[in-house]
């Protein structure tokens, strides 16, 4: 027998993984590359990914966002580890105490910022949150050690490089659905972690918003809006080691409103002949009372020198030549200013600087038209409401009577309120607020002598802040005074005790917790605002917040109700230390800085103008095709 020539012999191919041989390889080291039609859609895809902030209120399928999803799945992560996590959010609660979480976020890192650019940060939407229909949480569970995860000994964050590609991926496939996503993380990551309850060890990487875009921008977005423009390829380029001469360093810069209307608002914003954010903050403010108030816009007509009817008001009040009582609502869709007063037992701990007769004398010049919000709000076309909730003595003729029952602490021994007193005046501002909703912008004020101690004690329990950062002047107290105010909130605090544990955290508070919270600490008339704040939410209407007393009221309604935010504008900032404390907490811009101590609504009333004013011109301007 022969045997037979040697070689070269068939090469078997195997029938699972790499088919090629090392020649083939060999003689045409490109061969593995895509045809080019799809390099080139590869690179339109990458150069069409944009940063979306306006989302149209159309759903998402749970189809695409599976899509979606999957294309974040495939990414590749270190030691095949696959630490991402993604939680898919829809829930509008959710998604609007999130949107709070980043609206405090931004104006806290804005305060860090050079003046320019923190102005420029305030003027720019970084957040659609509660537009986009579905957010998406791209979370890493880091819990195994990273010794155990081949490639994260070294280098132990790999794990989160992973997740940022599973972002990329997502973010990619997006884009060629059509879909706009934004990568938001203008957050405390303890207090979203806290939101979505993430046991220890696994941490987010932002909130991406996913949802059909409302914009189409030709360029990045932070780049388009002159926040910063896109390197040169050659200055991000470096060859073999990091050179001598070494590239410049980043900048650094340091020192449930109803979706389809923001998407109307904004598409008339859109059509008009100006300059987009041509308004700044007063633009921003113009949008979203728009957004909240839907088919009722502010006043756009000249403002009648008497707006409020000669013929009997509801609630049974009349007013005549010299009087003016409530409550009230405009005819015209002018608005309401709502008052609420009451006395505190805290005063005879010598807090204020005025006797308490002051507020019943206070009262009646406002019940005859001639108290200080009483007129503003005439000299604005507002009608007047105004709810007794605790003067001393006996009701006030004209005043709404609202009066709670029962004992009354003075913070620093005992509650200020006993619990069903409480829940009686939060329901009796819901109700009031949303009857007056419907008429339109609700302008808020106080009335209270010793209510800046009553404020203070409720905001530093919410702020989770000692009392020496929040207690204030008040109206003319001298620094005795000052002192006495603060240990009284200090008492409070400490009698409080653990019934303050929910105050701080990130979760709603049940409606339970919030009356217990408001009994210990607050006011009636800071009670019955609470109320009023839930109520106008609920109807779909405007709050314009005044000083230190409304503002924490509504920063308890929005503890309670998170999406109670998207309906308020803070119409000043006054010259109390914790209001701007707590607006950062809100997340709310201040209208106007003038320095005020009127109360009575006074500030908010002056917003609400320049709102109206501001709407009117925009009614004037043209507008294009």
């Amino acid at each position: 027998m022969t045997a037979e020539a040697p070689g070269p012999w068939p090469r078997p191919r195997p029938l699972i993984g790499d088919a090629s041989s090392s020649a083939e390889r060999a003689s045409d080291p490109a061969s593995w590359a895509l045809p080019a039609a799809d390099r080139e859609a590869l690179a339109g895809v990458i150069a069409a990914r944009r940063d979306v902030r306006r989302f149209r209120p159309d759903p998402v399928s749970d189809e695409i966002i599976g899509a979606v999803l999957a294309a974040g799945h495939a990414a590749p992560s270190v030691g095949h580890s696959q630490p991402w996590r993604f939680i898919v959010v829809r829930d509008p609660k959710l998604r609007a105490t999130a949107a709070v979480m980043a609206d405090r976020a931004r104006l806290a890192q804005a305060e860090q910022l050079d003046p320019d650019s923190a102005r420029h940060l305030r003027s720019l939407q970084l957040e659609g949150i509660r537009e986009a229909p579905a957010g998406i949480v791209v979370c890493c569970d880091r819990r195994a050690r990273p010794a155990g995860v081949l490639g994260r000994a070294t280098f132990p964050d790999a794990d989160l490089w992973s997740c940022a590609c599973a972002i990329e991926n997502i973010w990619l496939t997006a884009r060629a659905y059509g879909l706009g996503l934004g990568w938001v993380t203008l957050f405390d990551p303890a207090e979203l972690a806290a939101l979505l309850g993430l046991p220890d060890g696994v941490v987010t990487l932002g909130w991406l918003c996913v949802g059909w875009p409302d914009e189409r921008p030709p360029a990045p977005g932070l780049e388009r809006h002159g926040w910063s423009r896109r390197l040169p390829l050659a200055g991000v380029v470096l060859r073999d080691r990091w050179p001598q001469a070494a590239p410049d360093a980043p900048r650094d810069r340091s020192c449930e409103t109803e979706p389809s209307a923001r998407v109307g608002a904004r598409d008339l914003e859109d059509r008009l002949l100006a300059a987009p954010g041509s308004l700044g903050l007063l633009g921003d403010t113009l949008l979203r009372a728009d957004t909240v108030l839907r088919a009722r816009p502010l006043r756009a007509d000249p403002l009648p020198a008497d707006p409020i009817p000669a013929d009997p008001l509801p609630g049974g009040s009349v007013r005549d030549g010299s009087r003016r009582a409530g409550p009230a609502t405009a005819a015209d869709g002018a608005g309401t200013l709502l008052i609420a007063a009451a006395d505190h037992p805290v005063t005879a701990l010598g807090v204020s600087a005025f006797p308490p007769s002051t507020t019943r004398l206070v009262a009646r010049a406002l019940a005859a038209g001639q108290g200080q919000g009483a007129a503003v709000a005439r000299a604005a076309g507002l009608a007047v409401c105004l709810a007794d909730c605790g003067i001393d003595g006996g009701g006030v003729s004209g005043w709404l009577d609202v009066r709670p029952a029962g004992e009354r602490g003075d913070l620093a021994g005992a509650d200020a309120l006993e619990s069903g007193a409480a829940a009686r005046l939060l329901a009796a501002g819901e109700r009031t607020g949303g009857e007056l909703a419907g008429a339109g912008p609700l302008a808020v004020g106080e009335v209270g002598i010793g209510n800046t101690t009553v404020a203070a004690a409720l905001a530093a329990a919410l702020l989770g802040r000692p009392a020496g950062q929040v207690v204030g002047r008040g109206a003319g107290s001298d620094t005795a005074t000052i002192a006495r105010k603060q240990q009284v909130v200090e008492q409070a605090l400490a009698r409080m005790g653990d019934r303050l544990a929910l105050a701080g955290r990130a979760a709603p508070l049940s409606r339970a917790a919030l009356v217990d919270l408001l009994a210990g600490l607050g006011g009636p008339e800071q009670v019955f605002l609470t109320g009023v704040c839930l109520g106008a939410a609920a109807a779909g209407g405007l709050v314009v917040l005044d000083g230190l007393l409304t503002t924490v009221s509504a920063l308890a309604a929005v503890r309670h109700d998170p999406a109670v935010q998207a309906h308020l504008i803070a119409g000043h900032l006054s010259a109390e230390p914790a209001h701007r404390r707590v607006l950062d907490a809100l997340g709310l811009e201040p209208l106007l800085d003038l320095r005020l101590r009127a109360g009575e609504g006074v500030g908010a009333v002056l917003a609400l103008g320049l709102i109206a004013h501001a709407k009117r011109a925009r009614q004037l301007t043209a507008t294009t095709d």
